[in-house]
């Protein structure tokens, strides 16, 4: 229970963290202290510092002289550049994947099926902590799908660029109910994407895995635009206001 509880601060932690950093409350050369930190969030300093480790990995914050971390300045194109290459390069891998045979898709399939259940019966509700752990690893896995060690090591460095992450979600404060439907369209473009690559329809797969990526893009401009809000345009997707 310990263990669960100090992983559930973590994530709260992580997310926070990296909503204060959109928002401009954490602007870019801010140097942060992990007893402040844990003040702020009413936490233990562990998972403040284990937070920080994994926005550090994201390309949130760099190490700051003398030990510690700073958040890293970036601006918005910055973002926008960094989730348009990793569209780019998971297209290519979604297109090797299916055009390679696919490999396995058991352990794919299976995350896909994990997925599924973070969505509540009845509503949009999402049991978002759970769904931004899986989707990690069905990215992950999709890469690996590829069976390309160079492309492999190419994501991992763009993963560290600014929300450039699978897992680098920050919901829309004003647009809860938004947000989660963006993620009802996301795991239907997770379900097609498997579904092209097990046809070996390499074409298709990449435009799936490139449109995917564009979702990300527009969640993250809905959170930093002045409304907030996300539409949901017929034939075009998602939107920011």
């Amino acid at each position: 229970m310990a263990t669960e509880a100090a992983t559930t601060h973590t994530k709260r932690a992580t997310l926070e963290l990296r909503q204060k950093i959109l928002s401009g409350d954490l602007p870019g050369g801010t140097r942060l202290y992990e007893v402040a930190l844990a003040d702020m969030l009413d936490i233990s300093r562990t998972p403040v510092r284990e937070a920080m480790s994994r926005l550090a990995e994201e390309g949130l914050l760099d190490r700051a002289p003398g030990g510690g971390y700073m958040v890293r300045s970036f601006s918005r194109r910055d973002v926008s550049d960094a989730i348009e290459i990793r569209g780019t390069l998971e297209g290519l891998a979604a297109r090797l994947a299916a055009e390679r045979g696919g490999g396995n898709l058991s352990k794919i399939n299976r995350l896909l099926a994990g997925l599924d259940a973070c969505f509540g019966a009845a509503s949009l509700t999402v049991n978002f902590e759970a769904y931004s752990e899986l989707n990690g690893h069905f990215h992950a896995e999709l890469i690996h799908l590829a069976a390309s060690p160079m492309l492999e090591r190419e994501l991992e460095r763009v993963k560290s660029l600014p929300f450039a992450s699978p897992s680098a979600f920050v919901p829309s404060r004003d647009d809860r109910a938004g947000f989660e439907r963006s993620l009802v369209i996301a795991q239907a473009q997770h379900h097609a994407l498997v579904q092209a690559i097990e046809a070996r329809e390499g074409a298709r797969a990449e435009a799936i895995a490139r449109e995917h990526a564009r979702l990300a893009r527009a969640n993250f401009d809905a959170a930093i635009s002045p409304s907030g809000k996300i539409h949901l345009v017929p034939g075009q997707g998602l939107i920011a206001s």
